[in-house]
């Protein structure tokens, strides 16, 4: 059977495409002691880690991760939660990470942990923007942003041998 999916980004594209997010986060964000990295956990955490390491080549101070944790089919099953707290959340600026923006319910849902904290600042970031918003979410940086259908899905590869984004 043919493959039925239709690059849209490479390896090297999706490299660049972090490489200018992570800058971009820097320049928003280049006085922050403390900015978290909010990765939801599979693609959205394999994003924020590949954003930490570089950030933390060109900036200042260091990122640190996050990882939370959501059912992103029946969010509202079971709590959200988060594998680290944060100390003095008042200085902290938290980025939420996730690899594809569709409808904004995920992200949405992502955000409860950090909504009952008094955060300087929350901000997102994803590596696609597919503008099919359901949810009032929108995305601070984006690596690329794609008109497409209802029916059509985006799919994220981060293994070694099939890393790239695919429209199927």
């Amino acid at each position: 059977m043919p493959d039925q999916r239709q690059s849209l980004l490479s390896k090297k594209q999706i490299e660049g495409k972090i490489k200018r997010m992570a800058y971009q986060i820097l320049e928003s964000n280049y006085q922050e002691e403390r900015l978290y990295l909010a990765g939801i956990k599979g693609g959205g955490y394999l994003l924020a880690e590949k954003l930490k390491e570089q950030y933390d080549q060109i900036g200042e101070y260091k990122a640190s991760l996050i990882a939370v944790d959501i059912d992103k089919q029946n969010p509202l099953s079971s709590p959200v939660s988060c594998d680290k707290t944060i100390d003095n959340p008042r200085d902290a600026v938290v980025i939420l990470v996730d690899d594809v923006l569709n409808s904004g319910r995920t992200a949405m849902y992502a955000l409860k942990p950090f909504l009952s904290l008094p955060l300087k600042k929350i901000e997102s970031a994803f590596l696609v923007n597919r503008s099919h918003r359901l949810f009032p979410m929108s995305a601070k940086y984006t690596g690329i942003e794609l008109s497409t259908t209802l029916k059509e899905h985006i799919n994220v590869s981060w293994a070694a041998e099939d890393f790239g984004v695919y429209l199927v």
